[in-house]
């Protein structure tokens, strides 16, 4: 990445008035300030501010050192100068905020996030590991203790017998794409840097960490002004080798059966009309990762939806007999290749487009290594005139048809369904489907971890590029209300529905006083199956027997956790919150909930509405396996008879190592 001065966006009036003298006098936390402030990215000669704001929590780590800062800067900066500030009730929901709303932005804003000493600074740590899977930028500013070391042990500080100069903070370096420590001020402008070229890069981007021990976050120093003027971070384009394009485009006209998987690069490189282009004129059909959910709208001819282990019966059948597998921006995670039981064909090949050679590597494919809109739109040039049989496009339709013909069946479950449920319960499938039909077709799906990922991956209907988000890289519980509230903070003309069921809703309720507090609305749908419903499904597949995933008392006379349910109201909990909470109980009191919910003002904060679910009703299978290990010898018969399953589908599971120019298994 390149940056550049820009004389066309003013200083803050301070540099300006300092700048005579060449230097200005500041603490190390009032400069991470004002620099972080005057930062932009620029992508396709549109330009925005790098840095929306900054979350924090503050405690005797930060207070007065970012925390003086932010209160400055908020009281002496202009609008437009000013780096804002807003309080979270969570560190680890802070930084998934963050990166909710990069992604929203296709990478190119995002939020720093303050924390104080210990443990803070490392509740952040599960969302920089989040940020980096995920490949989504955010600035993490852990405070440390003590750099002098003066009044050592101080309080939350870890102490290690072998190394004085480790910290807690240090747990940040595996996780981070880029590290650093500030013990000196002298030191800052090299982090400063280095974060943003980080923060910029496409390929190396994810969670940024600087380290601001406490007492050199209020320490002084002359800065030279020069710091603090705007800076501009270009975000490249890079173009493919036309070398590659060739190679990849005699591998598709030799092919007869290919298929294209899209991952999130497609929509982070905006690329979701040059793969249009691209499949409209070759006929090639379209498989979505999670990420990359949403590359071609539904209803597009070849758009066959989601792919993989929570795949559909078409996309997995497509994949299941493609001979060439064309992945653009897709890090082939096991969900996506079905733990590599997905592309079944003898001799299948891969072609692999991504911005990052790491990925372009995969599954021993050709690597294209390029922004994914520019190597589509060049490919496109380099096939004109290719197209697949018509044979294949009819085939296309009929399975799409037939797949189409089961999520209505799942949104609106026959009589023989609905008649068999408990108390008269609705399907997590009939929930979402009255959520995705009256939702407009802008508004976001928000979801992370439990079933609900993997239903809305088969059956959500996608109409807008930006209208999916499922964070399902590292799938954390608790993401998705703090998650929902970065996406309606990105793109606040849209409605947000953030899905949630009980088990992750348990893990970051807090920040709905949040969405209160700033008055940030978002629709929390809460389904309520009391308990953990997919890995309850999961453990009874793997013949654990949905062992410890249900909320239930302990027995007494069994001193087993089977005994009656545990009577948790989470509507009064997110009502004592502070949000608006709707309670219903069939699809008529659902839909007007909904309603209700749209009407809403802009700024009345979060709307929750609570629903109960029968969690014994799943969605429809797509026969798509993932590979979770089963004990190998056990006294129990259903973990044997889960064993001798897990051994035959391990059976279908391939190397994909071949060379991507050679043919035969």
């Amino acid at each position: 990445m390149t940056s550049r001065n820009v004389a066309d966006s003013a200083t803050s009036s301070t540099v300006a008035d300092s700048a005579t003298s060449g230097t200005v006098r500041l603490t190390v936390s009032q400069a991470v300030v004002r620099f972080l402030a005057a930062q932009w990215s620029e992508r396709d000669g549109r330009r925005q501010k790098l840095f929306a704001g900054c979350f924090g929590i503050f405690g005797h780590g930060n207070v007065a050192g970012l925390g003086q800062a932010l209160l400055q800067d908020e009281l002496t900066s202009g609008p437009e100068d000013r780096l804002p500030y807003v309080l979270a009730r969570n560190e680890q929901a802070m930084v998934h905020t963050a990166v909710a709303y990069a992604r929203q932005k296709d990478r190119l804003q995002t939020w720093a996030c303050t924390a104080s000493v210990g443990p803070g600074s490392t509740n952040m740590l599960t969302g920089a590991a989040l940020a980096t899977v995920n490949r989504l930028p955010v600035l993490l500013l852990p405070s440390g203790t003590f750099a002098t070391r003066v009044a050592t042990p101080v309080l939350q500080e870890l102490e290690t017998p072998y190394a004085a100069d480790v910290t807690v903070n240090d747990a940040f370096r595996p996780l981070s794409r880029f590290f650093d420590r500030v013990n000196r001020p002298e030191q800052l402008p090299s982090a400063l840097l280095g974060a943003m070229r980080t923060l910029t890069d496409p390929v190396e981007t994810g969670a940024v960490t600087i380290a601001l021990p406490q007492d050199v976050q209020a320490e002084a120093f002359d800065w030279p002004v020069e710091l603090f003027a705007p800076r501009v971070w270009r975000v490249a384009r890079p173009l493919p080798e036309a070398a590659d394009i060739a190679d990849a485009a005699a591998l598709i006209r030799a092919a007869r059966r290919p298929f294209v998987v899209a991952g999130g690069g497609v929509h982070y490189s905006g690329a979701e009309d040059a793969l249009r282009a691209f499949c409209e004129a070759t006929g090639i059909p379209v498989g979505e990762s999670q990420a990359g959910k949403g590359s071609l709208p539904h209803g597009h001819p070849q758009a066959m939806g989601a792919v993989g282990s929570t795949g559909t019966t078409a996309a997995n059948t497509l994949a299941a007999e493609a001979d060439l597998v064309i992945g653009v921006g897709t890090r082939y995670s096991d969900f996506t290749t079905a733990s590599r039981t997905a592309f079944q064909d003898p001799g299948v090949r891969f072609v692999n487009i991504n911005v990052a050679r790491f990925d372009t590597g995969k599954l021993a494919g050709l690597p294209v290594v390029a922004d994914a809109r520019e190597a589509l739109t060049a490919l496109t040039a380099a096939l004109d005139g290719h197209r697949v049989e018509a044979a294949c496009r009819d085939r296309q339709a009929a399975l799409w048809s037939a797949w189409d013909a089961q999520v209505e069946a799942a949104y609106n479950p026959p009589a023989e369904v609905t008649g068999a449920l408990s108390d008269g319960l609705l399907t997590q499938g009939t929930v979402l489907g009255c959520v995705n039909e009256l939702s407009d077709p802008a508004d976001v799906v928000v979801c992370a971890a439990g079933s609900m990922p993997g239903d809305l991956h088969k059956l959500w209907r996608v109409r807008d590029r930006k209208a999916y988000h499922v964070e399902y890289g590292y799938s954390c519980m608790g993401y998705e209300i703090p998650g929902g509230i970065g996406v309606r903070l990105a793109d606040p003309d849209r409605d947000v529905f953030v899905m949630v069921g009980d088990g992750s809703f348990l893990m970051m309720p807090g920040e709905l006083v949040t969405a209160v507090q700033e008055r940030v609305k978002i629709i929390v749908v809460l389904v309520q199956n009391h308990g953990f419903h997919s890995i309850g499904s999961l453990s009874e597949s793997l013949g654990s027997q949905r062992f410890g995933t249900s909320y239930r008392y302990r027995n007494e006379a069994t001193g087993r956790l089977d005994g009656d349910r545990l009577p948790v109201d989470l509507a009064a909990g997110a009502r004592s919150f502070g949000a608006t909470v709707l309670e219903v109980r069939d699809r008529a009191e659902l839909e007007q909930a909904i309603k209700t919910a749209k009407a809403a003002p802009a700024d009345g904060g979060p709307v929750v509405i609570h629903v109960e679910t029968d969690p014994m009703v799943h969605a429809p299978d797509s026969d798509s396996w993932w590979d979770v290990p089963v004990s190998q010898v056990s006294e129990l018969g259903s973990t044997r008879r889960a064993y001798d399953a897990y051994t035959a589908s391990k059976a279908a599971q391939r190397p994909y190592v071949a060379p991507p120019g050679t043919t035969g298994p």
